[in-house]
């Protein structure tokens, strides 16, 4: 027999989003903390619950997730996916809007880098972005790991990297970043160099047959 917590998991995205709406309209402060502490629920069914209706708040009203960001802090390395993709929206809008808040988390955060998947991060990368967008305060602190993740990136993934760190960096650390792209450009599959070498404005060497 399936459980009531079972049936609440399987409810389609739109029942999430209307239990995000009536959230959002009646300003639950209460309901966004319930839910943020069931997004570290050990049930997976619970945790994806909660995961699907922040996310939708995150869509609609981002400001009102804020007071979460440690919660998310801990998701971004969840092992429930549904969760780290939450999380990995979460983060990067919260640092928009309020990135000291995400900033009293910086150890952590860069301790997750390992610890999470692909979708996590992405979302570490536009988070920490975000941050030195923010302020040029955080960007010494976080170009080495910016330029940790341009260095294992894929093409694909390197070229949406590129245009979203380097943006963000000013001075040396921008050098710092922008010298590991132009280092992998030989290695990387042509369309994705010609891409980034478009985007840094600068000419790919022609390659030997």
């Amino acid at each position: 027999m399936t459980d009531s917590t079972d049936r609440k998991s399987n409810r389609p995205s739109g029942g999430a989003a209307a239990l995000a709406d009536e959230i959002i309209a009646d300003n639950a402060v209460n309901r966004i903390s319930q839910l943020a502490k069931e997004l570290l629920d050990e049930r997976q069914t619970t945790a994806t619950q909660a995961a699907r209706i922040l996310s939708e708040i995150i869509a609609k009203k981002p400001d009102m997730v804020v007071t979460a960001v440690e919660r998310f802090t801990q998701g971004i390395a969840s092992t429930h996916k549904r969760v780290v993709q939450t999380s990995a929206e979460a983060l990067p809008a919260i640092a928009k809007i309020a990135p000291a808040r995400v900033a009293k988390h910086l150890e952590r955060l860069r301790t997750a880098w390992g610890e999470t998947n692909d979708v996590g991060k992405d979302g570490l990368v536009r988070t920490f972005s975000n941050l030195c967008a923010a302020s040029v305060a955080y960007q010494k602190r976080l170009e080495p790991i910016l330029s940790k993740a341009l260095g294992e990136a894929d093409g694909k993934t390197l070229v949406i990297w590129t245009e979203t760190v380097l943006p963000a960096l000013k001075g040396e650390p921008h050098a710092n970043a922008r010298a590991v792209v132009e280092g992998r450009l030989e290695e990387l599959p042509k369309a994705s160099a010609q891409k980034i070498a478009d985007f840094l404005g600068i000419k790919l060497r022609i390659r030997p047959k």
